[in-house]
């Protein structure tokens, strides 16, 4: 079982940034592959990133590449999610969410495969 605990969201206005930070219990985090998604009031939820096991690699939807960072320190067992620029588009809940998997694309961009979620954090961003 893994539990993951995902902070620092909160109101900022547009061009602002913000760094999510999703906490994993556990000794076994370096062996998930990790992802954010985001769900906006009325839609469905959405892809944001993802990063592999060793963190050497990461994938991102096309709008948020340039603007955010994945990252992890398996140390620590915490992925980030670094957001810079941000839109009012960027607003949802975000969470992140593991996987043990290989780091494949097909598999890294959908909720399916997914096995554990956190509880979401708030990301409001003003125009």
């Amino acid at each position: 079982q893994v539990q993951l605990v995902e902070s620092g969201g909160g109101l900022v206005q547009a061009g602002g940034s913000l760094r999510l930070s999703c906490a994993a219990s556990g000794r076994t985090f370096s062996t998930y592959v990790m992802g954010w998604f985001r769900q906006a009031p009325g839609k469905e939820r959405e892809f944001v990133a993802a990063i592999s096991r060793s963190g050497s690699n990461s994938y991102y939807r096309d709008s948020v590449k340039g603007r955010f960072t994945i990252s992890r320190d398996n140390a620590k067992n915490t992925v980030y999610l670094q957001m810079n620029s941000l839109k009012p588009e960027d607003t949802a809940v975000y969470y992140c969410a593991a996987q043990g998997s290989i780091f494949n694309l097909n598999l890294v961009q959908v909720p399916r495969p997914y096995k554990y979620w956190g509880q979401g954090t708030q990301v409001t961003v003003s125009s």
